[in-house]
């Protein structure tokens, strides 16, 4: 009894752990996780913007770059990510996002750490 005991604690303590990253959307995006932090990529008027969480907080993404790779069929689309705020990035040009696409966005921080974020846009 007290290994199944055990066994529930440790299932329930892995689970919270895994939503412990916010994994759902604050802004209506699509959300994924990579390097134990998440992503949520918006997309808002053909532009995309990508929001960037550690654990729920805001991260700084001033001095960071980036680029956005869109794949919608055979098309290819690479737009350039440019900080926009206090923890987003965004890119000047039409993203092409739809429904059904694959993104990937690499991100490289101030402190030059390097970051993929995959998403399939729903």
């Amino acid at each position: 009894m007290k290994k199944l005991l055990a066994l529930a604690a440790m299932t329930m303590a892995l689970s919270g752990n895994v939503f412990a990253h916010g994994d759902k959307p604050k802004h209506g995006g699509v959300v994924s996780t990579a390097n134990d932090m998440s992503f949520e990529l918006v997309n808002k008027d053909g532009k995309a913007i990508v929001y960037v969480n550690d654990h729920g907080k805001p991260v700084d993404t001033a001095g960071a770059s980036g680029k956005l790779t869109v794949l919608n069929g055979t098309e290819k689309t690479e737009v350039a990510l440019e900080p926009a705020g206090s923890n987003t990035l965004t890119t000047k040009d039409d993203a092409k996002l739809a429904k059904g696409s694959k993104a990937i966005a690499a991100i490289t921080f101030a402190d030059k750490k390097a970051v993929n974020a995959r998403f399939s846009v729903k």
